[in-house]
């Protein structure tokens, strides 16, 4: 199984919790665990949230997710202005500070954390996390029937 979702959203901070909504509900749906899905959305508000910290007014940002039967994926792509990736992985914020986790945050709960950007075409967060069923749900049974299955 394979839930694949596309979200073009405006640069609006209410639509940080209509794309984690939406991102919850369907891992919900196939029944990952409640932990593992708030992992997931934290980590993706974090990201919609430097994003339209840090890009233009009136621009456009995209969420895309995947899940298959064993890892999530998300990206979060903005035509913003950019910013040294680098940089960025190298800082952290002190406990103290107000703002700047988000970075360590992200990190903290996906099991990969990768950023790409350019000055011309903007910024791609992407974000990779092993996913755990609850025992009895949806993808959980048809993981464990592929896995009796003969080859």
């Amino acid at each position: 199984m394979e839930i694949t979702l596309s979200l073009a959203l405006p640069r609006d901070f209410q639509t940080v919790p209509v794309a984690r909504r939406i991102v919850a509900a369907s891992m919900a749906a196939v029944g990952v665990t409640q932990e593992c899905c708030h992992d997931v959305t934290l980590a993706l508000t974090e990201a919609c949230a430097n994003v339209l910290d840090h890009s233009a007014a009136g621009d456009e940002y995209e969420v895309r997710f995947s899940l298959d039967n064993e890892v999530c994926s998300i990206k979060v792509i903005d035509v913003g202005q950019g910013f040294d990736p680098a940089a960025v992985a190298q800082r952290h914020a002190a406990a103290e500070d107000e703002s700047g986790r988000g970075i360590s945050l992200m990190s903290y709960l996906v099991d990969d954390l990768h950023f790409e950007s350019s000055p011309k075409d903007g910024s791609v967060v992407t974000m990779r996390k092993a996913i755990e069923y609850a025992e009895g749900s949806l993808l959980a049974k048809a993981i464990e029937d592929t896995a009796v299955l003969p080859s």
